[in-house]
């Protein structure tokens, strides 16, 4: 079994996909590494670019190709000014050159040197082959899988001994639900404690504290970007941006200059029922606002669904806790991670495989687990609050219209977040030994759910909404 950090489960970079952007924005830089590595870089004179299968059918919609580019042209999907993409675009097709790894610049045709292929490579559906020529004529290839969150891989999983060899050395190695209560038990530590043990084996106190405060900030200034932000999103749809307008009758006259100050401002505004699942829905709509229009966001599990987490732990600091601070939010980010990894090690976070429930469904259990310690829920209720989200997400088809990442999944993470507010309620006023279902049973099921579903249901747009409605409908 390999390790899978919380920073796996949670990585900053550009949107709309994790599979689809994140993961071919970062093969690309692998290859060029490896390129370097080998000592063929600097003889490199040519270059294509093959996306196979869902790659393929939605990269258009998904930004594939621009993702790739980015990562030749040695960008880092982390730190690359989001508003300098569609420049660095636009003087990459005028010029016809490519500067490959930001070193040398070699041609390079962006329409016609980054290939769509329709067919399905057998290893993964997210293939990708990069392909050099060199001045004597001679090729060289290496095929890259995305297998969703920004994971990266290749057929012979090279990376796997060297990871599988550190998990052995975590304290706690953990692949099941069942293996995380047993820690729990035996040490009499919380779910967050036992993970906290595990990540101090790869990174210092302070690493772990700094890291994870900066995803925290990353989501905090998405969540506040996406409410201060008028307009259409990119892509054809016309989708009307919504969080603008929810944040401004919601937050009435509360003044505020910062992220920090509008969290601040929220708290002192009205909080009914219907307050709060208006402000719920707008800090998951928020973030995938911008992560429709190629803005930067977190990883949880997945770009796609990427609003979940954000808004369920704003919901805690915001309406129910609000003396909350940095160790609820890196309590909240260190469960949320860990139960992101018990689905990735026994199923997948990849639409493409698994559909919108491998997406939303993971994240909503991983924001319900999360709220449920912080509510001072005990272990048990915490992976019965996860198990009850993705119960009610099994099934969930991956159909974006026009292979955009904005019908319906912009909404769908609005709804993950208030199931997951709702699966923390009802495991905190339940018996755990009264369950019928156990996490690892849920994690299996949606595995097979995923096995059984059509492929056209899976991130391809062939199926479900994104043929029953057409572009020219919108």
């Amino acid at each position: 079994m390999e390790c899978i950090s919380v920073f796996d489960m949670l990585k900053i970079g550009v949107g709309p996909s994790s599979s689809h952007t994140l993961g071919p924005w970062r093969a690309a830089e692998r290859w060029i590494h490896e390129l370097k590595e080998q000592g063929r870089f600097e003889s490199v004179s040519s270059i294509k670019v093959y996306l196979y299968g869902s790659l393929s059918l939605t990269g258009k919609g998904h930004a594939t190709d621009i993702a790739v580019a980015m990562g030749l042209l040695g960008s880092d999907p982390e730190t690359v000014p989001t508003d300098k993409i569609e420049v660095y675009l636009k003087e990459l097709k005028s010029s016809s050159q490519l500067n490959l790894g930001g070193s040398r610049k070699i041609p390079f045709h962006f329409e016609d040197d980054i290939i769509f292929k329709r067919e399905f490579l057998p290893f993964h559906a997210n293939g990708m082959l990069f392909e050099a020529t060199f001045p004597n004529g001679q090729k060289s290839s290496e095929t890259y899988y995305s297998i969703g969150g920004g994971f990266v891989v290749k057929e012979d999983r090279s990376h796997s001994k060297e990871n599988k060899v550190t998990f052995k050395t975590f304290p706690c190695p953990i692949k099941t639900g069942e293996e995380l209560l047993k820690y729990c038990q035996t040490k009499q530590k919380t779910i967050s404690e036992i993970v906290l043990e595990n990540e101090l084996a790869l990174r210092s106190s302070e690493e772990i504290d700094s890291e994870l405060l900066r995803i925290w900030n990353t989501m905090l200034e998405c969540m506040y970007t996406g409410c201060h932000t008028e307009g259409t999103l990119p892509g054809g749809l016309n989708v009307r941006r919504r969080a603008f307008n929810l944040n401004q009758k919601l937050i009435g006259a509360h003044p505020y200059t910062t992220p920090q100050e509008w969290l601040e401002s929220i708290r002192e505004t009205e909080v009914k029922f219907r307050q709060i699942i208006k402000w719920v829905s707008c800090f998951a709509l928020s973030v995938n606002e911008v992560n429709a229009a190629l803005g930067r966001v977190v990883t949880a599990p997945t770009n796609g669904s990427a609003g979940v987490i954000p808004a369920v732990l704003m919901y805690y600091l915001v309406i129910e806790n609000h003396d909350g601070d940095f160790e609820d939010i890196k309590q909240f980010l260190l469960i949320a991670g860990e139960i992101g990894s018990i689905f990735k090690k026994g199923a997948t976070i990849s639409a493409a495989m698994g559909g919108c429930q491998a997406e939303i469904g993971v994240s909503s259990a991983m924001a319900a687990g999360a709220l449920t310690e912080l509510m001072g829920g005990t272990p048990e209720q915490v992976l019965m609050a996860a198990e009850i989200a993705m119960e009610h997400h099994l099934g969930l088809t991956c159909d974006p219209i026009g292979g955009l990442v904005q019908v319906p999944c912009i909404e769908r993470n609005s709804m993950g977040a208030i199931k997951a507010i709702n699966a923390a309620e009802l495991a905190m006023d339940t018996d755990p030994s009264e369950a019928k279902v156990p996490l690892d049973k849920v994690v299996n099921t949606m595995w097979e759910t995923a096995k059984d579903m059509n492929s056209k249901y899976k991130e391809t747009s062939e199926g479900g909404l994104a043929v029953g409605v057409f572009l020219s409908d919108c």
